[in-house]
């Protein structure tokens, strides 16, 4: 545990995510990540020089297998932190496999499902919303972005929405997943399953399993394709086309 706060500490404090008087909403998924998350922050706040207020907030997608044992448990479980539990109802599954029947439905769910956050933080006050994105997730949206897209870039650790004045910050970006899996493991934390048909089958997926196969190959290359992300400063790329490097741009040494 103290690793983890340790590496949360840290996050929060590069990037100046959690201020005096904040209300921080946590997107509780179910899931193991949002699990820690949630966790980490409701110990972090009990030593944090800002004061600031917590409350979970789950979106039910709706999907009719999720198991009402586990949502129970999950309840208890934030009873148990003394942090507030909002469950917030949402049509998100039938609209996007019965209505629209997307076949790459990912981006489209999360859009939704981050809307639906937002709406619900909005409405109880909240001025932040945390989401619980490990190393490896900014890891893998970078490649998503470099091999389908055609563009060097990956989610911030804080990004404000001038639409609905709501930060979005990820204090989880120095957490590994193997981290997450073990505290998730050796806590019991109680998961809920995910229904979603999609599950494990997206391109988000195959990147994991891509990054996972290059590190049994090198097995230095998962931990140096994250420096390269979190120092952008050493990065060095090709100049803007029309712009090149003169005499006076360079630096005597």
């Amino acid at each position: 545990m103290q690793k983890l706060l340790s590496s949360l500490r840290r996050a929060l404090t590069d990037y100046n995510m959690i201020n005096m008087g904040d209300h921080v909403a946590v997107g509780l998924s179910g899931g193991k990540d949002s699990l820690l998350l949630l966790t980490l922050l409701k110990a972090y706040q009990k030593f944090s020089p800002e004061i600031f207020k917590l409350t979970a907030i789950t979106i039910d997608l709706g999907f009719k297998d999720t198991n009402p044992k586990e949502v129970e448990a999950l309840k208890e479980y934030c009873k148990n932190l003394g942090v507030e539990y909002i469950i917030e109802p949402s049509e998100i599954a039938e609209i996007i496999f019965t209505e629209r029947k997307e076949k790459n439905p990912c981006s489209l769910c999360s859009k939704m499902r981050r809307g639906a956050l937002n709406t619900s933080a909005i409405k109880i006050g909240a001025n932040k919303l945390a989401l619980g994105h490990h190393a490896e997730d900014l890891l893998e949206t970078f490649l998503l972005s470099f091999i389908y897209e055609g563009r060097l870039s990956t989610f911030k650790p804080v990004s404000y929405m001038d639409r609905t004045d709501m930060t979005l910050i990820r204090p989880m970006i120095y957490i590994s997943e193997d981290e997450v899996k073990c505290f998730a493991k050796k806590h019991a934390l109680p998961v809920v399953f995910n229904p979603c048909p999609k599950n494990h089958v997206s391109q988000r997926e195959y990147m994991k399993n891509l990054v996972n196969k290059l590190n049994e190959d090198i097995p230095i290359a998962k931990l140096r394709m994250l420096s390269a992300l979190y120092h952008p400063e050493r990065n060095s790329l090709l100049p803007e086309k029309g712009k090149s490097e003169t005499r006076n741009d360079k630096r005597e040494t």
